[in-house]
């Protein structure tokens, strides 16, 4: 029987910067729930469990880089990757929730256009991430049972082309806020309150870099996982916009949301 080492196939190396990100969502996902704990909001929920799952995601992959026999254990390898896969979901709907919010309390006229319009309906895109979800589960079950099906690869790249595109609504939205945020004459107190709408900006682009690195390496698995492009361009991206996501004031208070 064919033993193989999933950690090195998938360019699992450094359990060092691992167990480094491991310890920093750890030290965030207390952090969000201390505010969630003080301020209850969706917002602060949704990256508490996000900060949780990669706590999870990172554990694993650290276990599967110091132990041989985790290293060969399938399931972990499966495991590490759907946390990995699902967790991005809490990260951009958390972006998108805090948009619309944000867009709530603005005295400036909301934007006409269709776009926006249908990039507005919370229900539709949460339909859509919950499908590039489910999408890019059946696809790395699927490529464990068969690393070269081509059912599996079109299941994983429908599943990236969802989130790439709901991604640039993001991005598209927060532009939007922008604009409608620069034309309000009332100072909002904290620095996060204040220039929310910029740090959200800086958030899209963040999110942006690591859709595209994914986008683009879509067809080269190799390069994908490869841990010299995937720590800068995947994992990097994430933590720094979960460490904006701390600007005191960002968030608002479910109190001060219209009903």
């Amino acid at each position: 029987m064919t033993i193989i080492d999933y950690a090195e196939a998938y360019g699992y190396n450094s359990s060092a910067a691992a167990i480094i990100f491991a310890i920093v969502y750890l030290f965030f996902c207390g952090f969000f729930a201390w505010r969630f704990i003080g301020a209850p909001t969706y917002v602060y929920a949704v990256l508490a469990l996000f900060c949780a799952i990669r706590v999870t995601a990172f554990i694993i992959r650290a276990i599967m880089i110091k132990s041989a026999a985790s290293g060969e254990n399938l399931n972990l390898l499966i495991g590490d990757q759907v946390l990995f896969a699902v967790g991005f979901f809490g990260l951009l709907y958390a972006a998108y929730t805090l948009v619309l919010d944000r867009g709530l309390l603005s005295k400036a006229p909301p934007a006409e256009d269709r776009l926006h319009q249908l990039g507005s309906n919370r229900r539709l895109f949460r339909i859509l991430l919950m499908v590039g979800v489910a999408l890019g589960i059946a696809g790395i079950t699927s490529s464990s049972d068969n690393s070269s099906s081509s059912s599996a690869s079109a299941l994983r790249k429908a599943s990236l082309i969802i989130f790439l595109a709901l991604t640039v609504v993001q991005a598209y939205l927060t532009f939007v806020l922008i604009r409608r945020e620069l034309q309000d004459t009332v100072q909002l107190a904290g620095f996060g309150a204040r220039h929310g709408a910029f740090i959200l900006c800086a958030i899209s682009l963040l999110l942006l870099v690591r859709e595209a690195f994914l986008a683009a390496t879509i067809s080269n698995l190799k390069k994908e996982t490869d841990e010299h492009f995937w720590y800068p361009l995947v994992a990097l991206p994430e933590v720094l916009t979960v460490m904006l996501y701390c600007a005191p004031g960002l968030v608002p208070p479910r109190s001060e949301l219209p009903n």
